[in-house]
Parts: structure tokens; sequence; C-alpha cells
């Protein structure tokens, strides 16, 4: 019985190319997103086996989609895939369970030895990433604890895409009380003091693409 996956990628055309190489290889793709927020659900309603996540991507970002698929379906291991060779969403990574770090730049057949590995149980990480983890785990406590929780991050994620306090309470299922409560608490970790620093530091973190 071939594996079966879920892939999210807010570029169409690549998500397609990925799919159909991906079935060309024997593997089932049950679904494939746009973003994070219904990755998670296409994950919930399909129980696949794994899930391939974009880092950066609208609503929510691979790393926070990663860290809920690991809440609600602990049996799927998250592969995810950076655009670039970058260290800061490591840590964050190997904290939501990600068990494997592919670069797009890598060729098909690196993407299906990275499946074949996680689900083996193993971790995997691509030739280009490899030094982001050895960077992160030199990192100290310290340094660790200085890092945005994860609702900050979903906030400032969001912030950064345009939406309003409204929109984020809306899109994250809470109040617009506790959406301002999360803004305001974001902007005083930063020290930043209007939205369009916010959004700078968001890009410059590789949270959002502008």
């Amino acid at each position: 019985m071939p594996l079966r996956l879920v892939l999210a990628d807010d570029h169409l055309v690549l998500r397609q190319a990925l799919r159909a190489l991906l079935e060309r290889r024997g593997l089932e793709v049950v679904a494939d997103e746009p973003d994070g927020q219904a990755a998670v659900a296409a994950v919930q309603r399909l129980a696949p086996d794994v899930a391939i996540l974009d880092v950066a991507m609208p609503v929510l970002n691979g790393v926070d989609a990663a860290r809920e698929i690991q809440r609600i379906a602990p049996d799927c291991t998250v592969i995810l895939l950076s655009g670039v060779d970058d260290a800061r969403f490591v840590r964050e990574a190997l904290k939501a369970g990600v068990r494997g770090f592919v670069q797009k730049s890598q060729g098909a057949d690196d993407l299906v030895h990275a499946i074949e590995e996680v689900r083996d149980g193993r971790l995997y990480v691509s030739p280009g990433a490899s030094q982001a983890i050895v960077d992160v785990c030199a990192t100290t406590e310290k340094e660790e604890g200085s890092h945005l929780t994860p609702r900050e991050r979903q906030v400032l994620q969001l912030v950064g895409e345009g939406k309003s306090t409204k929109q984020i309470a809306e899109v994250l299922h809470i109040s617009v009380k506790t959406a301002e409560f999360h803004r305001g608490r974001l902007m005083k970790k930063l020290n930043v003091h209007d939205t369009a620093n916010l959004v700078r530091y968001a890009i410059r973190e590789g949270w959002i693409t502008p």
C-alpha cells in the first residue's frame, strides 16, 4: 500500500509539479493545499502518513502548521520545504516535531528519499540545511528563550499579511479583545510601535515573504 501524502505550498505550479512527480514514483497524494490552515484541516480529515509543508505560507506558516498537525495527528510525519538555506526556523521546527528538512533546490529523488527516511523513524536533513541544524544545537538556552510564542508568531504573520485585528480574531477563532492583547504583547516584546515595523520584522525573520 503506497504512502499517503498531503502537500501544502502557496505556489500552485510548484504544488502541481510536486504532486505529479511524487505520484509517478508510486506515492499517493491525497490532498494538495494552498496554505497551512488548509493543510491542517486536510490532515485531520484524511489522516495521511506524511505532510510536506512549505515554510512560508499564508494564514499559517509551515512550522505552526506542523505543530498543529502533531497535536491532532501525532502519527503523521512532517517534512518542511525551504526555498533558502535558512537557520531561523529550524529551532521552532524541531520543537514542533518536524522530522525532515528539504530544500526546494533539491531534486524529486531527494524528496522521495526524505519521505522514506522519516517514515522509518529517522531525521532527514538536506546537505544545505545541515549547518543550520548544527547552529541550532549550539545555541544557548538563553537565546532559545527570547523567541516568540506560537500564538504571537501566528499574530505576527497575520499582521504581516495585512489582516486587521478583527480578521485575525476570525482566523484564529479568538475574541477581538484577545487578538488585541496578543498584538499589544507582541509589539511590546519586539519593541516596535507600528504595523510597518511589525511587517518588516516578520519579513526579516522569514515568517512571511514580501
